[in-house]
């Protein structure tokens, strides 16, 4: 039986898992929130800006490590999804936000609240496209999902009003690949690093939110280098507590001193899981492993 484009992209978001869609009604977006409201185990979160569904989604992501999902609708509605889509971006969380659209025919014509979403998101998505035919998917969703939780980042999806009711002519089920990808050092940047490790006298440990995968291999490093564990604000959910016996808090504007004095007293620093930004309180004069 052949399927609207709300439908595919719901089916989808459902079969992948998705139990929350986090979003502002609209009309644009009315075959999608009809779509959600007849899905079983779907369920829409309404919220009451567009802004706070966005900020909803890359929490819920960072929270639970799965693709957070929100929709706004034409013009202002996806305007204000930027600022919790920007949240999701710099965290490097996986978001699908889908927005809404003038219909289709009136695309590029200064219609009533028309705003060229593909611009607008250009500098915070990794992914962004308009649909503009039903045979576009299920593909063009397939892209900005792999988008999204390849390159932990956002993927904007704009689905003109007009689009939504209209049935693919040949339905396919949509198909994504799960499997989250590997990355490592070459071998001999390992080797490296570790040969410097070998060589110093006092390290220091600084651990953020991308080490949590490999917690108890960080603090098997810990014990075997004697380093105390300095921790930026996002690590402490995962490294925080007294199952940790090596940290020893964090460094920046709401740091403590027995932080800064670890950081200050070492002669190597090695950085797992973070790209701490705060320059003017890292240590000047050591040998630095990232």
């Amino acid at each position: 039986m052949a399927r609207t484009v709300a439908r595919v992209i719901v089916d989808a978001l459902s079969e992948l898992g998705v139990r929350q869609v986090f979003g502002v009604v609209g009309d644009a977006l009315n075959p999608l929130t009809d779509a959600i409201r007849t899905t079983e185990g779907l369920e829409w979160v309404g919220c009451r800006h567009e802004e706070a569904a966005a900020f909803a989604a890359s929490a819920q992501s960072q929270l639970s490590g799965t693709l957070g999902v929100c929709m706004g609708t034409v013009g202002p509605g996806s305007v204000h999804l930027l600022n919790g889509l920007y949240d999701a971006a710099k965290s490097h969380t996986p978001v699908l936000a889908i927005a809404g659209q003038v219909p289709l025919t009136e695309l590029g014509t200064d219609y009533f609240q028309e705003v060229d979403n593909d611009a607008l998101f250009s500098d915070v998505a990794v992914f962004r496209a308009t649909i503009t035919s039903p045979g576009q998917l299920p593909q063009m969703l397939e892209t900005a999902v792999r988008h999204a939780l390849g390159r932990k980042g956002v993927a904007v999806l704009t689905v003109p009003g007009d689009l939504g009711e209209r049935e693919l002519n040949a339905d396919r089920p949509a198909r994504f690949s799960l499997n989250a990808p590997l990355s490592r050092p070459e071998e001999s940047a390992v080797r490296k690093a570790a040969a410097l490790l070998d060589r110093s006298e006092r390290v220091t440990l600084l651990v953020g939110r991308g080490a949590r995968g490999a917690r108890e291999d960080v603090l098997t490093l810990a014990d075997r280098l004697a380093a105390p564990m300095v921790l930026t604000l996002k690590a402490k959910e995962g490294f925080e507590g007294d199952t940790n016996p090596f940290q020893v808090g964090q460094t920046g504007l709401i740091g403590n001193p027995a932080a800064a004095s670890a950081l200050q007293d070492a002669d190597t620093l090695l950085l797992l899981g973070t790209d701490f930004p705060y320059r003017d309180w890292y240590p000047e004069g050591k040998t630095v492993i990232q």
